[in-house]
């Protein structure tokens, strides 16, 4: 009884699109335990351990996740990926059951989940612990909840709306970009008439409730996320970037063959006559859309829209396929798979860590992704040449030795890696870090990583250079190879506490 029942829900609509899911899940599952911890995630494994309501890069839910995963796997990198890779199955099952509300059959739904398999930006966020893996899934939970007010027409689903956005926004501020959609989509639809439930006040009034912790942790820092982003902002447009935002939505925010299938979703919700009730969904794409232009945003920050239309683009798709003839209909089927399984194992060639390190084919998949390979490895065999330097100093240096760097991933490197090899926890001004303060007294002897020479001989007595980064192999980390100078500097020239408002800096 029990596997009949079993076996049922397994042939079911929600079944397929679950299996599905599962099998998203276990592809980064085996593979995410390759090269090493990305740049970014040994900042977010470092905040981990330093639970708050709010950091200068992020709101809180990344850390708090990765905390999670500390508890639960440790420092495994294949667990410290295991909530990435959940999330992206997610996504497909929340497009496809979108697809589904939208009055898809089952091919819409799978063909709307594979579009999101087959998305670059997809599979990276399978692998890769951030902040922008997770506002990936709150952008496709709060479309889900959107098509299930819109098909149900029940009011109640502003709550679940309230919700997912407060997750959103707990995750990334850019979250702010879909709210004007869906603020935008109301008052420009029929919609408008939910002005007047009460259901759409009490999810405004939840998702505030929600956030309130973040905004008054951002209250009593000076809003500081705010400066941060607009350096970050201010670095993006000085690199070019923020260049060519409207084509790169078409090769980058998503995959090339998917474009006719999000073409035909806009399509679908604005113009067909099956379509027109869920047109608040066109407005959740254009309005992010013109706002993230006219802001000069990154291209990929959009990516997180297109799986709401790639879900009324299949819905489209199917309805187009009932007007023509078998023959055709069957062989545009076969076109669609054959593309998606193609654009499926190529893209995941260079996106997911398949690649044997240091080959040909991993070098090009580096440069694809824009060094997000490069940016693993190398940080055990940095932290190995600090302890090496620390071996060299005399056992008066010992007591009062700290570790100063530069940058965020070389601080959570220190903190990792570095227990294990005896070493004091690191110190840096960048980001959260400087936020967390310093220890007093002021150390006598700090082993400094990142700075150059000419502002540490500023700052000390005396300066030497211990060592020099090196990487393993021909392999050249980013991260690390921008200043490979390792210092040993004593005797700071002024208080401490003045020395260490100097070292603010943002990353």
């Amino acid at each position: 009884m029990i596997l009949t029942r079993i076996r049922k829900w397994t042939l079911s609509d929600v079944g397929v699109l679950a299996c599905l899911a599962v099998i998203r899940f276990l592809l980064h599952l085996l593979t995410n335990g390759r090269y090493g911890f990305h740049r970014d995630e040994l900042l977010t494994l470092d905040n981990a351990r330093h639970l708050a309501w709010g950091y200068v890069v992020y709101p809180p839910l990344t850390p708090l996740l990765a905390r999670a995963e500390l508890t639960l796997f440790g420092s495994s990198l294949v667990g410290f990926r295991f909530f990435p890779a959940i999330s992206q199955g997610l996504v497909m099952l929340f497009t496809g059951l979108s697809a589904r509300s939208l009055g898809g059959n089952r091919r819409a739904q799978v063909v709307a989940a594979l579009a999101v398999a087959v998305s670059g930006h997809s599979l990276v966020s399978g692998w890769f612990m951030s902040y922008s893996t997770f506002d990936y899934l709150w952008w496709s939970l709060v479309a889900y909840t959107v098509v299930r007010l819109l098909q149900s027409e029940d009011p109640r689903w502003w709550l679940a709306i309230g919700a997912a956005i407060a997750f959103g926004l707990l995750t990334k501020y850019t979250m702010g970009f879909l709210v004007l959609g869906v603020i935008g989509g109301v008052l420009l639809t029929p919609d408008r008439r939910y002005l007047k439930s009460p259901w759409l006040w009490g999810g405004v009034a939840l998702c505030f409730v929600l956030i309130a912790p973040n905004f008054l942790w951002q209250v009593e820092h000076q809003f500081v996320a705010l400066d941060f982003l607009k350096h970050i902002h201010a670095r993006d447009v000085s690199r070019g970037w923020t260049d060519y935002f409207l084509p790169n939505q078409f090769w980058k925010s998503t995959n090339p063959v998917t474009v006719p299938l999000w073409i035909a979703g806009l399509w679908f919700v604005f113009a067909h006559p099956a379509g027109k009730r869920f047109r608040l969904l066109g407005w959740m794409y254009v309005i992010p859309l013109l706002a993230l232009f006219l802001a000069r945003g990154r291209d990929y920050y959009l990516a997180a829209v297109y799986p709401m239309l790639f879900a009324s683009g299949a819905v489209w798709g199917e309805k187009w396929l009932l007007t023509l003839a078998p023959g055709p209909a069957i062989s545009v089927r076969q076109t669609t798979l054959y593309s998606l399984l193609f654009a499926f194992l190529s893209t995941a060639a260079v996106t997911v860590p398949f690649a044997p390190l240091d080959s040909t084919w991993w070098h090009i998949a580096d440069h694809v992704i824009g060094g997000n390979f490069n940016s693993q490895i190398g940080w055990p065999e940095m932290v190995d040449t600090v302890a090496q330097v620390r071996d060299t100093l005399p056992p008066a240096d010992l007591d009062s030795l700290r570790i100063l760097t530069a940058d965020d991933g070389q601080t959570g490197a220190v903190n990792l890696y570095g227990p294990a090899r005896h070493l004091p926890p690191a110190l840096s001004g960048m980001n959260s870090n400087w936020l967390r303060g310093h220890n007093d007294p002021a150390p006598h002897t700090l082993i400094t990583l990142g700075f150059d020479r000419q502002f540490l001989e500023k700052n000390f007595e005396s300066c030497a250079l211990a060592a020099h980064l090196t990487d393993p192999k021909t392999l050249e980390n980013e991260a690390i190879n921008w200043n490979t100078e390792v210092y040993v500097c004593r005797n700071l020239r002024q208080p401490w506490r003045t020395f260490w408002q100097q070292l603010k800096a943002y990353g």
